[in-house]
């Protein structure tokens, strides 16, 4: 954002209030059938779609890593976060830790998201079958043949990239740390 933008941003915020700031990330939330064709338009204006997906549950500088690095490949950002039923699937009755709605206002309140959609499957696979990435980015400690989608972008043309996790951090590890720290209290 050019230093003239950014003004212009802070006097809009400014004359709006926090309501703003809410409908400007809601706004960014939408349903596949919403963003389908959103997506169809901006590819036939030479648009290239970058996706990722996760659950984004605990958000810590591994996650904000992936969503710069993965909108830096591309022109629009799309991240599909798992529901809360899909987490529970995946992770646990424990998980997840902040539901649906706050995890999906927090992903859509960072510059580099475009858009957000939620996915109730375990896996993205249907959903990047009908987005059709040019680029489909995966944050972790993932093999390319664990990559969920990966043969679809190639089929297409696309790209798959895997963005590497900084090192000793996860979703897991600040929750056992906070744990730790919390549950002997003096």
């Amino acid at each position: 954002m050019g230093e003239k933008s950014l003004e212009n941003f802070i006097d809009r915020a400014g004359r709006r209030g926090l309501g703003f700031f809410i409908n400007v990330c809601t706004d960014k939330i939408k349903s596949l059938n919403e963003l389908i064709p959103i997506v169809r338009r901006l590819k036939d204006e030479g648009k290239r779609i970058v996706f990722t997906n996760g659950c984004f549950d605990l958000i810590h500088a591994g996650h904000t890593r992936l969503l710069n690095m993965a909108r830096s490949q591309g022109d629009c950002l799309i991240v599909a976060l798992n529901t809360d039923d899909s987490i529970r699937k995946i992770k646990g009755e424990k998980r997840p830790l902040l539901d649906q709605g706050q995890r999906g206002y927090i992903v859509a309140s960072f510059e580099p998201v475009n858009f957000v959609l939620y996915f109730d499957e375990e896996t993205p696979d249907a959903v990047i079958r009908q987005i059709q990435p040019d680029v489909l980015v995966k944050g972790g400690e993932y093999n390319m043949d664990e990559v969920v989608g990966r043969q679809n972008v190639w089929d297409s043309g696309g790209k798959v990239t895997i963005v590497n996790p900084v090192e000793g951090l996860s979703t897991t590890t600040v929750i056992e740390d906070i744990v730790q720290r919390f549950s002997n209290k003096k």
